[in-house]
């Protein structure tokens, strides 16, 4: 599954757009690499996502093309969550 349609399916963010920008302005990395919106996922990748002072670091669990509102939380599971401060 696409990294962009990943982030929607599991309500990590709310628009797939969001994802596909994040990507092209290289703020999105699957194991450490930037990845591209067409990036493909799969279970046990890293995904590291820095979002203004936000960065988030989760693994992936499950890809499902459709999933609930338990069953999105249930696709993966979040390592790291910080604020960096604005200096």
């Amino acid at each position: 599954m696409r990294i962009d349609k990943y982030l929607k399916v599991a309500r990590i963010l709310k628009r797939r757009e969001t994802g596909k920008q994040l990507a092209l302005n290289e703020r999105l990395f699957i194991n450490e690499k930037a990845a591209k919106p067409s990036s493909e996922i799969k279970v046990g990748d890293v995904v590291r996502i820095v979002f203004g002072h936000r960065e988030i670091s989760f693994r992936v669990k499950d890809v499902k093309e459709h999933a609930s509102k338990q069953e999105a939380f249930e696709m993966y599971e979040v390592i790291e969550e910080k604020k960096n401060e604005v200096v």
